[in-house]
């Protein structure tokens, strides 16, 4: 069918189920073509846990005569998103690393296992996350500011330092969200495989990266410049975007590295390394997708209609 196309009616010949597999950015857009829609359900449902964000300027305006009142809430806000953004991380990397391996995936179901399973370990790396991500923040607000009144460019070495931090708990997070939906590692393991990570895998680390950094700066201005496309955006399109961008990238690495070894060891193979495809002797029936004929549309007679 083509949704584009006049003449949508015509089937075509079909796709080979034997046809080479795609590899590589050919390979990225088409999970991103078979999967948009429920890579836009995905992102929605991630969305709904930035909530308790969203309603704290309301809750602002509702209890602006009341300070202690206000900045209460506004905290306890905070804090439930603290918790929760973690889990959602990982409900969501769930399914969508299950697009990358190309296994079949029910959207609800995955996403709530993720979340519930990896609850504890997801939670404290979510709440960690946002403090660090905090810090930087005032970093960025402190030093320079400092470094005015003191009239000393000393204190931007300290900026410096925070955000190499800042920049390599980042890339560790390419990795620990994944690792903790795919594998039983401790999470002390968890910690210590994906620092390593973040400095064993560079090429990989600094293409994540760019790319991420691109799709949050297009973001950014569309919030500056066209702020209705921006909030039209929001809900479908930049986290699983981002997400499947990193599992894509990252995965293929924490499998080189952690997970393969571990099958190596006990003697097995990756089941998700596994070419199912049968062998010639194993086909009883002859897969005849992009062999068949285009059926033609019948041209609409004047006959009798049968009432």
């Amino acid at each position: 069918m083509g949704l584009f196309s006049k003449n949508y009616e015509t089937a075509g010949v079909g796709i080979s189920k034997y046809a080479p597999k795609k590899k590589g950015i050919a390979l990225f857009f088409d999970i991103v073509g078979r999967k948009f829609w429920k890579l836009m359900q995905v992102n929605l449902v991630y969305m709904l846990f930035f909530l308790p964000l969203v309603m704290m300027l309301p809750v602002m305006t509702i209890f602006k005569n009341h300070y202690r009142l206000s900045v209460a809430s506004m905290i306890v806000m905070m804090l439930i998103f603290m918790v929760l953004i973690g889990p959602a991380t990982a409900g969501m990397t769930k399914v969508i690393r299950l697009f990358v391996i190309n296994k079949h995936s029910f959207i609800m179901r995955d996403f709530f296992k993720g979340f519930k399973s990896n609850f504890k370990n997801a939670a404290i790396v979510g709440f960690l996350d946002c403090l660090i991500i905090l810090s930087a923040l005032a970093a960025l607000n402190v030093y320079p500011a400092l470094a005015i009144q003191t009239q000393s460019k000393l204190m931007y070495i300290p900026m410096v330092i925070t955000f190499s931090i800042f920049l390599v708990i980042i890339i560790t997070n390419h990795y620990i969200f994944l690792m903790m939906t795919a594998t039983s590692l401790s999470f002390k393991n968890l910690l210590k495989n994906s620092f390593a990570l973040a400095f064993v895998a560079l090429k990989q680390n600094l293409l994540t990266f760019i790319i991420i950094l691109a799709a949050l700066a297009v973001m950014i201005l569309l919030m500056f410049y066209l702020f209705p496309v921006f909030l039209l955006l929001v809900p479908f399109f930049p986290a699983a975007f981002i997400c499947l961008v990193n599992c894509f990238i990252s995965y293929p690495v924490i499998q080189k590295y952690v997970i393969n070894p571990y099958y190596t060891s006990i003697g097995e193979i990756n089941p998700e390394l596994v070419d199912d495809t049968p062998t010639d002797e194993e086909r009883i029936f002859e897969d005849m997708g992009g062999k068949e004929k285009p059926i033609e549309n019948r041209k609409k007679g004047k006959g009798k209609r049968i009432s």
